[in-house]
């Protein structure tokens, strides 16, 4: 398939740098779900200071890889 040109000479990116967009985007959404659902959970069983800091953060980081992989994924299929 030839990449198409746009008006002022830029190409369209290639699947490799669309998954890695994919990944990060759903990573950033991810990240996101993951404080207020990690915050919520981690103050319910009644985590404080650094242990709460520690807990939304794995769940963060958690929650942004699973969904980053699933986004890349899904961006692979479609290039």
């Amino acid at each position: 398939m030839p990449v198409a040109v746009g008006p002022y000479g830029q190409t369209q990116p290639n699947c490799f740098d669309r998954v890695k967009m994919g990944f990060m985007m759903g990573f950033a959404v991810g990240m996101a779900a993951g404080a207020m659902f990690g915050t919520f959970s981690c103050l319910r069983i009644g985590m404080r200071g650094r242990e709460l800091m520690g807990g939304v953060g794995k769940t963060m980081l958690q929650s942004g890889g699973t969904f980053g992989t699933f986004m890349a994924i899904g961006m692979g299929i479609r290039c």
